[in-house]
């Protein structure tokens, strides 16, 4: 290993939150901002030539001159968002290197050309953004705890922003030509390996005990916002490899045609396969035809190939050489699923503030670069933390509770669509936040990361559907309205249409709530009736409701104003609703004018705000009318907004005159329904709101009945 004396600069770990005094806590915070910003700028020193800065070193990334300068403008970018200053620096560069590029696809194609500023410049400006923080550091008020809404916590954002590029900039110096960059002394490669690929140690399965596995961030430091909330997993026993598949036994596969057989990758991974013609990792140089003449790329040199070394590919290519294994072998491999790695996770003592010596290849304690695969002992296995990410099953989420921070609102929702997977562990030059044992990263299944992975032989089974936030306004303004939070102190109207049905249901058995949307009054009958139809004419509205269900969550967004948006997340269980509840429900698309045959009748129907939507809503009354059972209750509400966009003026109920008369709904009603059923109560009033935008909201009254069946 590294001796001490020649070891990077000290990174300095990430800060605690609470500890000493609050000019103590200033003092670390200047002290690890500039640490960041050095380290960061030391890292360009490993670029030899123009070209390096301003060509893209992958097609779906900006050039290295963008991320020089973009870690900077996010310091000035947020302060400003927060109210801590009130004047740009340099507003066409503060533009210009605002956002980058979320890689798509490994075949789209960002062919946007941009008038990049000269080096010297955007080292001047990262110069005067520099001195801005540090003013701000050493005046603004610190308060301890240090908390989401402290003017310090702006500041450790920009701070482990740039640790997150440090990182990311190094991959990308990486897939630059070697003519464009040069090795430095202070980024030293590993001087360790096994250049004799038989030498390596054949990699074992170690048993891990199943049980109980508790996340979400409670350590002392600072955080993103998907690593706050909780989530509990209930493992079975399962085994992990003792190390990391190394390069050596990643060759194994390939060597047995790997990346010609499509039997071992799933569609997404067979396409990119395909799409790039990849024969073997991106970071081999050579063919694997002859692999004694391999080399290993890293982030400014290649060397003869470290067998010993993990295998750095993408997770499509891992979980690839998985399914190959699991033929192999007969045994269930697949990636651990990040529940797996926190349960390894418990192997390794402390967390990177305590460390007094870093327990593995992370946090730039050794080396700049991957190092051999049994360098680092934790327990019973290496590598749980260190040398490289390792890929996971898991597409990331928000666990419960989880809420997106007003400041970085676009930091983890863009990723939570089921195509982003999580990584765990940290690399060698992972710090900071990166190197904490509750950091939580995801990147698309075909990038590339200083990543590898381990395999386990387990029965978990991670879903991968694609859940992204509902943009659809009708569908986020209702699930808005029948979960979302209480505007003016208004009750939520399907709840007290349920309380107000309750009332006069004497009977609990089949409940039907037509005109559903997203399910909330169905979810609610179903706590006080043994079956419950919810039926909307909406398709969308019903996959809405079924997703639910399932005990997925469903996520959507809000206006603000303007392009501003608001995200959400709906579960059941945050209304105290279970699965087995949930179970009493079927959900079905019907029309109200055209009710097909029921299964059976229903002790209750509600039908809320709907009359006043139909074509013919003297024909759903007739109709719904032989579907309840003598004794049932018919619920009615509606505002009574007749309009010809809906309804036919000659089949509105009321609201018109006849024969000169006025003629009201509430007239009507009576009249249509007198035959068969008696009025319960006088009616009354509900009121509801529907928001529209943060200061646009719809206030209305509707008007409630209630029949029961002769």
């Amino acid at each position: 290993m590294q001796s001490s004396s020649t070891r990077l600069p000290a990174p300095t770990r990430t800060l605690l939150l609470s500890r000493g005094t609050p000019e103590e806590k200033r003092q670390e915070l200047l002290t690890y901002f500039h640490r960041t910003f050095d380290l960061y700028e030391r890292l360009f020193d490993c670029l030899s030539d123009d070209r390096a800065w301003y060509s893209k070193a992958i097609p779906l990334r900006h050039p290295l001159i963008f991320y020089y300068g973009h870690t900077a403008t996010f310091f000035i970018n947020k302060l400003m968002a927060a109210g801590m200053i009130d004047t740009r620096l340099n507003e066409k560069l503060e533009a210009m290197l605002a956002i980058g590029v979320d890689e798509m696809s490994w075949d789209d194609l960002n062919d946007a050309h941009y008038d990049w500023p000269a080096i010297d410049a955007v080292r001047d400006y990262r110069g005067q953004v520099r001195q801005i923080v540090s003013e701000i550091i050493e005046q603004m008020p610190i308060a301890l705890p240090i908390d989401w809404h402290s003017p310090a916590w702006v500041i450790l954002m920009g701070i482990e922003h740039e640790r997150i590029h440090l990182e990311t900039s190094s991959v990308l110096i990486r897939q630059l030509p070697l003519a464009w960059v040069s090795p430095q002394p202070h980024w030293p490669a590993c001087p360790q390996a096994r250049r004799d690929r038989h030498r390596v140690p054949a990699n074992t399965l170690v048993d891990v005990a199943g049980g109980s596995v508790l996340q979400g961030k409670t350590d002392d430091t600072y955080g993103w916002d998907n690593e706050y909330g909780t989530l509990r997993t209930e493992l079975q026993p399962f085994k992990a490899s003792q190390m990391l598949v190394s390069n050596a036994e990643y060759l194994t596969f390939v060597a047995d045609g790997g990346y010609q057989q499509s039997a071992w990758w799933d569609d997404e991974g067979w396409r990119w396969r395909s799409y790039t013609e990849a024969t073997q990792p991106t970071f081999w140089v050579g063919s694997p035809t002859q692999p004694d003449a391999l080399r290993l790329r890293l982030m400014t040199e290649e060397v003869p190939m470290p067998w010993d070394w993990p295998a750095e590919v993408n997770q499509l290519e891992a979980a690839a050489f998985c399914r190959w294994k699991a033929a192999q072998t007969g045994e269930r491999i697949q990636l651990p699923c990040e529940a797996e790695w926190v349960r390894l996770r418990e192997q390794v003592p402390g967390d990177q503030p305590e460390w007094t010596d870093a327990p593995g290849n992370i946090n730039l304690a050794y080396w700049a670069s991957s190092c051999p695969v049994d360098a680092f002992r934790q327990g019973d296995f290496y590598d749980i933390v260190g040398n490289v990410w390792q890929w996971t099953t898991t597409p990331i989420n928000g666990f419960e509770g989880f809420k997106v921070h007003p400041l970085y609102d676009d930091f983890s929702t863009p990723t939570f669509d089921g195509k982003h997977a999580l990584i765990k562990g940290g690399s060698w030059i992972s710090t900071g936040n990166e190197a904490l044992k509750s950091s939580r990263y995801a990147f698309r299944r075909h990038f590339f990361q200083h990543a590898g992975f381990r395999y386990v032989v387990s029965r978990h089974q991670e879903t991968m559907s694609q859940n992204p936030y509902e943009t659809d306004s009708m569908v986020s303004q209702y699930l808005d309205f029948q979960y979302g939070p209480r505007y003016f102190n208004v009750d939520n109207y399907a709840c007290k249409l349920v309380e107000i049905a309750l009332t006069v249901s004497e009977r609990r058995g089949r409940a039907l709530d037509i005109g559903c949307a997203t399910g909330r009054a169905s979810f609610e009958l179903a706590r006080h009736f043994e079956q419950v139809v919810g039926m909307d004419y909406s398709a969308r509205f019903i996959d809405v409701a079924l997703q639910l269900t399932r005990g997925e969550d469903f996520r959507y967004v809000t206006a603000e104003e303007g392009d501003l948006v608001e995200y959400h997340q709906v579960r059941l269980k945050d209304f105290g609703l279970d699965s087995a509840l949930a179970q009493r429900i079927q959900f079905v698309q019907g029309d109200a004018c055209n009710l097909k045959p029921q299964a059976g009748r229903y002790d209750l129907v509600i039908a809320a705000n709907l009359i006043d939507r139909l074509r013919q809503p003297q024909r759903f009354l007739e109709d719904v009318g032989r579907m309840i059972n003598p004794g049932g209750v018919l619920l009615l509400s509606s505002p009574y907004t007749w309009l010809e966009d809906y309804t036919p003026k000659e089949n509105w109920l009321g609201g018109k005159r006849e024969n000169g008369e006025a003629l009201t709904t509430l007239q009507a009603l009576h009249r249509l329904l007198a035959e068969a059923f008696t009025p319960l109560a006088e009616p009354q009033d509900v009121p509801f709101v529907i928001r529209e935008t943060a200061r646009k909201y719809q206030h209305t009254l509707a008007q409630v009945t209630l029949w029961r069946k002769r």
